[in-house]
Formats: C-alpha cells, sequence, structure tokens
C-alpha cells in the first residue's frame, strides 16, 4: 500500500483488516518495487503519490514481470477523478496494465470487494506460475528421456502411394540409442528409401498400417541387409489418418542367438519340465518373501500409528505435569524427566521400526562411532545373549564418520544378530573399529582415500564358498523358512554403498565370519551425545485464539486440548471429522487442528472442506504416520507423539507462514 498522504493508509488498512486481509504500507516508489520480492497480492496506490513520484523503478519492474505475473493495482482517484473524467486516467492505465480505479470517497464494502476481486485474480496468476514451471520440467523430462534412453526412439512421417500403399517414410525426430542401433547416421529430415534402398516391404506395410487405423503393433522383424532382430513397437502420435508414427525398438539379435541356443538345449521334454518347476519354485519362493515383506510393512506401520497415539497424551501430559509441578518440586521434576526421556526413547524405537518397514532417506552427520558402539553395547549384549561373549574395541582417537547414526545402529544390530544365529553354542562376537587408507582396488567397490573400518567376527559355523558368494543377494537365506527375510546382508551392503563406503564378507567353514563395514570420514567434529530432556517450553506469542480439535481418539484429543487450553486458548473438541463440520457451521474458529486418520471423513477431506467453505483457515494435520500421502502432501504435519513446544512452534508456524 503507497498512500503516504493524509489518513488513506490508516482508513485502508483498518478496512482491510476488518476484511481479514493484510496490508503493507509503504512510503515511496522505491520501497513499494522493494516489498514486491517478498510476493504481493495487489498493490493499493494515490493517485497523487503517482502523479509527484518518479514512477520508472515501478514501470521496470512492471514490464520486466514474468509471463505468468499480472499484478493487480487499485487506485484511489480524487472525487471526480474516475476513468472518464480523468485526463491522466489513460497515462495510469498504460502504466499500471491490470488496475481498478477507485474514487473517493468510497463505501468500505466496495474496497473490500476490489480487494477481494484483485487476490483471487493473483491467486489465479499464481496457479498459472505453478502449471507453466509443470509444463516446462515436463518437457525437459520428455527430452531428457528422449536423449538417454537404451531404447531406439523415433517418429517418422508415412508417405503413400495414390492406391493408399506406404511407400516410404521420412525421420523426424531421432534419439541417439536410435542412430546406434540402425546404424544410420543424423537420419531427422532424409527418407528411408535414400538410407537403405533395400529394405523390406513389411516394415513400410506394418508401420502403413499404424498410420491408417490408429492400433499400435508390436512385431519382431529381421533388417535382412544388416543381419539384425529388432523387437518394434509403434504406434500413432495423432488420430487414425495422420501421417505419424512413433517407433520404440530393441536390437535383439543376441537375444534371438541365446533363444536359439535354449531351444536346442531343451529339446527333451525331461529337461522343460524340469526347467518350468525350478521357474515355478523360483517364483513361489519369491511371491512369498513379497508377501512376507508386505504384511510387515503393513503391520510394522499400523503399530507405529497406535504406539504414537499412545505416545502423544503420555508425553502431552508429562509435559504439562513438569510445567505447574516441576518448578516447585525437585523430585517431581526428576520423575517427569525420567519420564518423558523414556517417552523420547520410546518415539526413536517406533522410528527404528519403521525403518525395517521401509526405505529411508538418509540424515547424515558427522558421527563418533567409537560413542555409538559403546552406547550399543548394553542392547547388543541382551540380543545375543549370555552364552556369547561380547568383546567391543574401537580404536582411540578416531575421526569422525560421515554417516546416518540410525541406520548404522540397524545395521550393527542386524550383523550382531547374524553372527549371534551362527553361533548356536556360544562363543565370541568382537567389534572392532580403526581408520585406515584404501588404495585403488583394494577393496572392490571402494575407491582410494580415508576411511573408518568396522569389523564384526564371530567364531561361529562359517559359510562355504557357494553360500559366502550369495550371502548379500536379496531374499537368499540359509534359514528355516520363517526364520529370516533374507534382506539383512543386502540391507547392509546397500547402506554402506549409499553412504559412499563398501561392505565384505569373509568365511570359512568352521572359522567363523567377518563382515566389515568402509565408511566415509569427515574432519568435522562430531557433536557429543546428549540426554534426553524437554525441549525449551514457549507459552506461545501470547495471542489467543479459538481452536478447533478433531481427533477421534479421546486420550490423545485430552492431552492435546490441555495443552492448547493452558497456552490460554480457547478449545473446542471434536471426535470426528463430521462432528468438527457441524461445530464449524456454528461458530468462528482461527484454527483447525486434525487428526489424520480418522473413521469417516478423515483428516485430508476435513482439511479440503475447511479450505473450500472457510477459506484463510490455517489447518494443522496430526498424525501417527511417518508418511505422506498425495492427499495431505501440502497440509502442515506434526508428527506424533509432539511435545508441548512442538505444537506450539506447529500452531505459531500457520501464521507465520500465512505472513
Amino acid at each position: 500500500m503507497l498512500a503516504p498522504l493524509g489518513r488513506d493508509a490508516a482508513v485502508a488498512t483498518a478496512i482491510l483488516a476488518e476484511a481479514g486481509i493484510r496490508s503493507h504500507p509503504v512510503g515511496s516508489i522505491d520501497d513499494l518495487v522493494a516489498a514486491f520480492e517478498g510476493g504481493v497480492g495487489f498493490v493499493l496506490v494515490t493517485e497523487e503519490c503517482l502523479a509527484t513520484s518518479d514512477n520508472t523503478p515501478l514501470a521496470n519492474w512492471l514490464t520486466a514481470q514474468p509471463e505468468w505475473s499480472d499484478l493487480p493495482f487499485i487506485l484511489l482517484t480524487t472525487r471526480g477523478g474516475g476513468l472518464e473524467r480523468n485526463p491522466s486516467a489513460a497515462r495510469y492505465l498504460r502504466l499500471l496494465g491490470n488496475v481498478t480505479f477507485l474514487e473517493r470517497p468510497f463505501h468500505p464494502t466496495t474496497l473490500v470487494s476490489v480487494a477481494q476481486s484483485a487476490l483471487r485474480g493473483r491467486r489465479r496468476q499464481y496457479d498459472a506460475r505453478t502449471r507453466l514451471h509443470e509444463l516446462h520440467e515436463g518437457a525437459e523430462r520428455y527430452r531428457s528421456l528422449f536423449e538417454s534412453i537404451e531404447v531406439g526412439f523415433c517418429i517418422i512421417e508415412l508417405i503413400f502411394d495414390s492406391d493408399g500403399r506406404a511407400v516410404d517414410y521420412v525421420f523426424v525426430e531421432a534419439n541417439p540409442a536410435f542412430v546406434r542401433q540402425s546404424g544410420h547416421p543424423d537420419p531427422v529430415g532424409k527418407r528411408m528409401r535414400e538410407l537403405n534402398a533395400l529394405l523390406e516391404d513389411h516394415w513400410f506395410e506394418n508401420f502403413g498400417h499404424v498410420a491408417r487405423t490408429g492400433e499400435a503393433i508390436r512385431f519382431e522383424n529381421e533388417a535382412a541387409l544388416r543381419k539384425r532382430w529388432y523387437d518394434v513397437y509403434a504406434f500413432p502420435v495423432s488420430a487414425p489418418g495422420a501421417d505419424r508414427v512413433a517407433i520404440l525398438f530393441n536390437d535383439i539379435t543376441q537375444r534371438r542367438a541365446v533363444e536359439e541356443e535354449l531351444r536346442e538345449l531343451t529339446t527333451s521334454l525331461e529337461q522343460r519340465v524340469e526347467k518350468a518347476t525350478a521357474e515355478r519354485e523360483a517364483a513361489l519362493v519369491q511371491l512369498h518373501e513379497a508377501h512376507k515383506l508386505e504384511m510387515l510393512g503393513q503391520l510394522t506401520g499400523g503399530v507405529a500409528h497406535d504406539f504414537n497415539n499412545l505416545l502423544t497424551p503420555i508425553a502431552g501430559t508429562l509435559d504439562l505435569l513438569n510445567r505447574r509441578l516441576g518448578a516447585n518440586d525437585a523430585r517431581s521434576a526428576r520423575l517427569i524427566a525420567n519420564a518423558l526421556e523414556s517417552a523420547e526413547r520410546a518415539k526413536t524405537l517406533v522410528q527404528r521400526l519403521l525403518g525395517f518397514a521401509r526405505r529411508q532417506v538418509l540424515q547424515t552427520r558427522p558421527v563418533d562411532v567409537g560413542a555409538l558402539l559403546e552406547g550399543l553395547r548394553d542392547l547388543i549384549a541382551s540380543s545375543v545373549g549370555s552364552t556369547i561373549a561380547l568383546n567391543i574395541a574401537p580404536a582411540p582417537n578416531l575421526p569422525a564418520g560421515l554417516v546416518d547414526p540410525n541406520q548404522l545402529e540397524l545395521a550393527l544390530l542386524n550383523l550382531c544378530v547374524n553372527a549371534r544365529d551362527a553361533m548356536p553354542k556360544g562363543g565370541t562376537l568382537t567389534i572392532t573399529a580403526d581408520a585406515v587408507e584404501l588404495h585403488d582396488g583394494e577393496v572392490p567397490g571402494v575407491g582410494p582415500g580415508a576411511y573408518l573400518r568396522l569389523a564384526v567376527q564371530d567364531t561361529g559355523t562359517g559359510m562355504d564358498a557357494e553360500t559366502l558368494a550369495r550371502a548379500i543377494e536379496p531374499f537368499y537365506s540359509t534359514k528355516e523358512i520363517g526364520k529370516g527375510t533374507g534382506l539383512g546382508l543386502s540391507m547392509v551392503h546397500g547402506l554402506a554403498s549409499q553412504l559412499g563406503g563398501g561392505f565384505r564378507l569373509s568365511s570359512e567353514p568352521g572359522h567363523g565370519t567377518t563382515a566389515e563395514l568402509w565408511l566415509p570420514v569427515t574432519s568435522a567434529k562430531a557433536a557429543k551425545a546428549k540426554p534426553v530432556a524437554a525441549p525449551a517450553d514457549d507459552g506461545g506469542n501470547g495471542r489467543k485464539l479459538a481452536i478447533l480439535l478433531a481427533d477421534d481418539e479421546q486420550i490423545v484429543r485430552t492431552a492435546v486440548a490441555d495443552i492448547l487450553r493452558d497456552c490460554g486458548h480457547d478449545v473446542r473438541e471434536a471426535a470426528s471429522g463430521q462432528e468438527a463440520l457441524d461445530c464449524l457451521a456454528e461458530a468462528r474458529f482461527d484454527v483447525l487442528v486434525t487428526d489424520y486418520k480418522m473413521p469417516g471423513i478423515d483428516g485430508a477431506r476435513l482439511a479440503q472442506r475447511v479450505r473450500k467453505e472457510h477459506p484463510g483457515m490455517p489447518v494443522l494435520l496430526i498424525t501417527g504416520y511417518s508418511g505422506s500421502t498425495q492427499d495431505q502432501a501440502d497440509l502442515p504435519r506434526l508428527a506424533k507423539p509432539f511435545r508441548r513446544p512442538e505444537l506450539i512452534r506447529a500452531i505459531e508456524g500457520l501464521f507465520a507462514d500465512a505472513g
């Protein structure tokens, strides 16, 4: 808003604020242009300000607007200064472009109506920006795919004779893989007969059929002149009767040769039956493993959701108790702190459970691996049992490892459990860590440089060469069915590779197994592990809000409501999405806080209804799931379990984002 003279700015600000529209007054054209960089819905400016200012910076900014933008202006003119009576109106129209003239004095309703119309138009412009960005990205992805795929791809335009027979075609587009596989350099713009006058007629007949009928076809054919076989998929790129056809093809000459050899090897019925039986058994094993993993993922996700719902009221209630009792009662403060630490550890355990169910993005940071091993000592000891002697011996003064500590802990625990299973009668488990300098080729798949080497060594039964060669293959397991997924070592191997390191197994029958992990190092110092403590409390910014809280779990709803009321907010509770909609129809609220998973109308659908029926109302989604779904991807989220300060910051963030 640029209205430096008189009371225009104050009056307009008050009117707009009452309608829920925030405004930002500035004092000059330069300040106005500078404010545009933060994003703007519309501009309100007075005629006298434009008449007495150098408008060059504004004109330059408007001229340089991106293609999606047409910033709306509301120009306040003096009495009698309407568009039809104002000689300067045409000049302002040329300067501002998308401008609405509003003659003073004006009715507040008129200003609000014009402002809301301008905001709607601006929102559509931002939507257009998003769509343009998506179109550009789509075009780039298509071009990247077109250039990089190993499958030959081209678009041709058919040439027909007077009888409607395809007699030739011109290349419109062709990717590098087409050039490599066809042997025709730079084919675009050239005719096929020009490149190969002896090409068999069946190629033209097949492609002509696609162009005439609009039916896609797939076939295998030989280009006899080149003595090559091709697997071809041809489909129309426009309506039937058009002349352009797209072609995807692969050179399958080698595959055809292999198939011929296989046909010769499988001439007997016994061989064919044996092969089919083996393939069926392999498929059943893979299907069994896939179903097991799917069930594990579903079970883990459901358990994690329930645990998170249980932990939310525990942590929230402990926060309230700490706030009310901790300052005056040292013993209560200590007990509450211990309980909060247990809740935080439980939260971490749930996150680790989820790590087994799905692949997670690594969160690497400098880590003191020696301290990490010491921290795992008790957990490893309890996991392997009392019949196995545990020896953890990291070298002193190790450099920090650049790793994801949670995933590394899971990998080490996995290796220790495997070692335990290899020592059913007991033995010794040794875990060491030292700094090494690798040379090129010393460890397959690992480049030269400085690394941390972790070794997990057992005195168990060991493995023969055949088993060792397949040990890290996915779904391969020597354990009884139901005793293992066959994914443990492959997950450890994948983690090491993703971190930029390596993994190696060494074993001999009767001499135990050694699993070695090479991890990248960093010169940055590892942060010391800190005891779990209650996050710094925050009473909020003092603004009293009317909050609608929707959650079908009463214990969660009650705990969250208590926290919000303790912060001074008015809270109305709803046990379902429909009940929340009924509340919204009866009263006005500043914020909706809703659970995601609810019977009937879930949190995502409830948020969609609120955005449609109550635009501008912030929505916070609280959920016990670790992932996100497509229908809630753009909603602010707070993962359960959460603490009082996290909830306060999340609600304040809704208004910070809106600002």
